[in-house]
């Protein structure tokens, strides 16, 4: 449906933007990828850190307390999760957070999501915490208040735009159509959005893919717009390098395997590496205070993952062996431990977030 969809909206007003296709592939409310599937998991198109390992949750969990506890424990105060996916990672947060005396009197949760049928999950999910949950659509329609973010891959998925030098010029890379088939092909120049490369790629060689993420500088700009009158901190994990790069990551996960992004649309979640360095820039042009990027190994290890993994292997030898291997999955360079990074986005005034502080400080 989605398929045919594109194709006459092509028809209709010519080549699409990348943003566009990604835009009606992923949520269009009726049949678009997010709007029809569960796609998380170990038998669904990806999974997780927070499905890996209860650790990962709960640490994030005490993470948001020690970051309420900064904040002079705010009674209420919000704490909002970007596409939390089952809910998991959430389940676990509060579980843990019930450590810090009047966390859980004092939260309200509220869930970012955009998929009805994720939604229906992370009720089921999160209905024995007893926690006060509420969803939203856009991370603006949250009431003001001190806030604590979550978000393990949102921004991966949001929509971006690739461009292609071509005789000197940046044309923007858009989806057009070849004998009914979905192909790649060579827009117009830029222009005035060639500002949004970054400087150091700007003056590429000919035939050089970059990618510009719109979507980083408005998220960036609502966590600073709500962080400007109350307390907040936002936690961003997700997949790509420490500095911009060229290339092409736009991909396509289907049961875990990699497809052709424009291999029917709808049917398979669309990413793209983050520009973590760029996303900072944007945050702190906003008026925030960035810390990292910082490898999500060395983050969680910060955190006290080996110490949570030996507690728990305390109270339940049988599962030393599972244990190591969540660890091993999380923090080794050759899995999630280099590749994923961590971003903390802070109002201006406060201490350092938990896990960030250098060991001279």
């Amino acid at each position: 449906m989605i398929a045919e969809q594109l194709r006459q909206r092509i028809r209709n007003e010519g080549p699409l933007s990348i943003a566009s296709f990604m835009t009606e592939a992923l949520f269009d409310p009726r049949a678009g990828y997010y709007a029809t599937k569960d796609p998380i998991g170990a038998g669904s198109d990806f999974i997780t850190a927070p499905e890996i390992s209860q650790m990962f949750g709960e640490l994030m969990g005490l993470w948001a307390a020690q970051s309420w506890i900064e904040f002079g424990s705010p009674k209420p105060f919000h704490l909002i999760e970007l596409g939390p996916g089952k809910g998991t990672m959430m389940a676990d947060a509060l579980r843990a957070g019930r450590a810090a005396p009047g966390f859980l009197d004092a939260v309200q949760v509220h869930l970012v999501e955009a998929s009805a049928a994720l939604k229906a999950v992370q009720a089921r999910t999160l209905s024995q915490t007893g926690a006060d949950i509420r969803w939203s659509n856009r991370l603006d329609m949250i009431p003001a208040g001190p806030s604590l973010i979550l978000a393990n891959e949102f921004l991966d998925c949001l929509p971006l735009r690739q461009a292609v030098r071509k005789d000197g010029t940046w044309h923007e890379r858009v989806v057009s159509l070849k004998e009914d088939a979905f192909v790649f092909s060579l827009g117009a120049p830029l222009g005035v959005d060639e500002a949004l490369i970054p400087d150091t790629l700007r003056d590429a060689p000919d035939l050089s893919l970059v990618e510009l993420r719109p979507g980083d500088q408005q998220v960036a700009d609502m966590i600073a717009a709500r962080f400007a009158e109350h307390a907040g901190r936002a936690l961003f994990f997700d997949y790509g390098p420490a500095s911009p790069e060229i290339g092409d990551t736009l991909q396509a996960l289907r049961q875990h395997e990699k497809v052709d992004p424009l291999d029917n649309p709808g049917t398979a979640d669309l990413t793209a590496r983050v520009d973590f360095t760029g996303f900072a820039d944007h945050a702190q042009q906003a008026g925030l205070t960035a810390y990292g990027p910082m490898e999500q190994g060395e983050f969680l290890l910060k955190l006290g993952l080996e110490q949570r993994a030996a507690y728990l292997m305390e109270q339940s030898p049988p599962h030393k062996a599972a244990l190591a291997r969540q660890i091993w999955r999380l923090t080794d360079a050759e899995q999630m431990g280099s590749l994923f990074k961590v971003v903390c986005l802070d109002a201006a005034g406060q201490p350092v977030p938990p896990g960030f502080a250098r060991a001279e400080d």
